[in-house]
């Protein structure tokens, strides 16, 4: 057999959904007709693609994996046309055990199948619990060529590379399912590069696309060279399906130049990264669009913002809920963000139902001083309300409180905490206000909202108040936004000790306090709604501490 001098590999890097076997089945072969129109030799999907990734103990279900391998052995079915080859990712159950797989389907079959050998276990990560670990991976053959198929973690240390360049694989090929972080490109790029060093081999690296959840996928597919240098960029948070073309000169594979994208960073990948997470979430999960309180603050204001680049404007439903303490300003401020916006904006008092409750609850509450429940009836009549829009006309509540919030417990339970997704969960108070400015300066990519301000800059500048009681400011409560921030970013991202925080230069007892505040508020974290995971640890899948915790770090 003549070995071929080139090799055309289509890279879908396209968004699956979880569990939807069928319609990743037809995603596959949408893909596969592309690839076959531009000649490719095969087309290579990103990892778990038939499941997507993560299926979490779904893929323990014995009828889902038979629904995969069924799926899988339809596409290898159509490869008997003689069009391109598949490269895709499903679990596969083999002497009663259960792995990651990456199968190369040819010829109407399915040819081989490789495991995946590293299964990470930390993170967001649960591999080790549904999956069992693999060989050792040799190369495949595929067309003549010795292709080596690392999945994801396998390229993170250097074994399973090693293994496969020692038996002589000839190019990389490395289904993904990476999601997005902040500086996360930069990590992917180091470890790729390191693997091709060792290896002397070049890389294709695929990830997936899409929100799933509170992870976001943000592809950003590459290709390198044995000498490291980058041959080919595929966008991020975007769909891509694009041909690159090998050619072996001198014995060596090289993949020709082609087109490299522009990848977003730093508070432009985080808004993309939100606005993905909110639309994929809203979309596969089928809702019509969304509902959410605007009170004329910086958070309500950014979530709308988002909501409208996600859905478009047609789908976003904004609504004020006044009482006494409301400003005229914020009734100024909502209304003036909303017509930027170009929403559907309603105010419903909420007077009534506050006053209802506090009569009702008059006589057990004779004697009591007004406090912090007083409050917490008008953030649960919203919600309620809120509730109550959704229920009768479809839309999802979405939530709009930050990282700070949620840290300190600055939010109320069945109250403004009500909804099913808060794309702004994972950004803490200081980045609303930055993210704020950066959307009132752009349009990115993909976004469906209106161009200019769209966030009022007085919204942006006045000082954050809750304004459940006369004059209240959220510096009452709580110390300035950066200081807090900083020592909330030290205890949850860095899980520094607290005299390590306070070797920062903040104050030992404001210090000890937001520990004490970020233990006791975990029963509220716990119930809070999902939302984009943005930051190397979140409040969800990253950071699992117990609800009962006498623990505190006394310095």
């Amino acid at each position: 057999m003549t070995r071929p001098d080139t090799l055309r590999i289509a890279l879908a890097q396209i968004n699956p959904v979880v569990g939807d076997i069928a319609g990743n089945l037809e995603k596959a072969r949408a893909a596969r007709a592309t690839a076959a129109a531009g000649r490719a030799d095969v087309v290579m999907f990103s990892e778990l693609f038939l499941s997507a990734y993560p299926p979490e103990d779904l893929v323990l279900k014995p009828a889902f994996q038979d629904a995969c391998r069924a799926a899988c052995e339809a596409i290898a079915a159509d490869t008997a046309d003689g069009g391109p080859a598949v490269l895709i990712g499903l679990p596969w159950l083999q002497d009663d055990k259960l792995y990651n797989g990456y199968a190369l389907c040819d010829n109407g079959r399915i040819e081989t199948v490789r495991f995946k050998v590293d299964l990470p276990n930390y993170g967001v990560f649960d591999e080790k619990r549904v999956f069992t670990p693999g060989p050792h991976p040799g190369p495949i053959v595929l067309r003549g060529v010795r292709i080596g198929v690392p999945i994801c973690e396998d390229i993170w240390g250097p074994d399973p590379v090693e293994c496969i360049a020692e038996t002589g694989g000839e190019i990389l090929l490395v289904p993904n399912g990476s999601p997005f972080r902040r500086r996360i490109m930069d990590q992917r790029f180091n470890v790729a590069v390191a693997r091709v060093t060792e290896s002397g081999l070049p890389l294709v690296y695929l990830n997936q696309m899409g929100g799933q959840d509170e992870l976001v996928f943000d592809g950003a597919s590459f290709v390198l060279n044995a000498d490291g240098s980058l041959a080919v960029q595929l966008p991020a948070f975007r769909d891509a399906i694009e041909i690159v073309e090998f050619s072996r000169v001198g014995g060596a594979w090289r993949c020709a130049e082609g087109p490299k994208a522009r990848v977003e960073e730093g508070d432009e990948a985080d808004y993309l990264a939100c606005v993905l997470g909110l639309r994929d979430y809203v979309g596969k999960t089928g809702f019509p669009g969304v509902v959410l309180g605007l009170s004329g603050g910086i958070d309500s204001a950014l979530v709308a913002a988002i909501a409208v680049d996600a859905l478009g404007a047609e789908r976003v439903h904004c609504v004020m809920l006044p009482y006494r303490y409301t400003s005229q300003d914020s009734l100024n401020d909502a209304k003036a963000c909303a017509d930027k916006l170009g929403v559907r904006y309603d105010i419903v008092p909420i007077a009534e139902p506050v006053e209802g409750f506090m009569h009702a609850l008059a006589p057990m509450f004779a004697g009591k001083a007004a406090d912090i429940t007083e409050e917490n009836l008008q953030s649960r009549a919203r919600g309620t309300i809120l509730m109550a829009i959704s229920n009768k006309f479809g839309a999802m509540v979405v939530t709009t409180g930050n990282k700070s919030e949620m840290s300190v417990g600055y939010a109320t339970l069945y109250g403004d905490m009500n909804g099913g997704f808060n794309p702004i969960k994972d950004l803490y108070k200081t980045q609303v206000f930055r993210i704020s400015h950066f959307r009132n300066s752009v349009v990115p990519e993909g976004c469906l909202g209106p161009s200019g301000e769209v966030i009022p800059e007085r919204i942006i500048t006045k000082p954050p108040t809750a304004e459940l009681r006369e004059n209240q400011k959220d510096q009452d409560s709580l110390p300035p936004y950066e200081i807090l921030d900083d020592i909330l970013e030290s205890l949850v991202e860095g899980e520094m000790r607290v005299g390590d925080v306070i070797a920062r230069g903040h104050e030992a007892a404001t210090v000890k306090r937001i520990e004490h505040l970020l233990a006791i508020a975990e029963y509220k974290r716990r119930q809070a709604a999902p939302g984009v995971k943005l930051s190397r640890r979140n409040f969800g899948r990253d950071r699992r501490y117990p609800i009962i915790n006498k623990f505190r770090d006394r310095a």
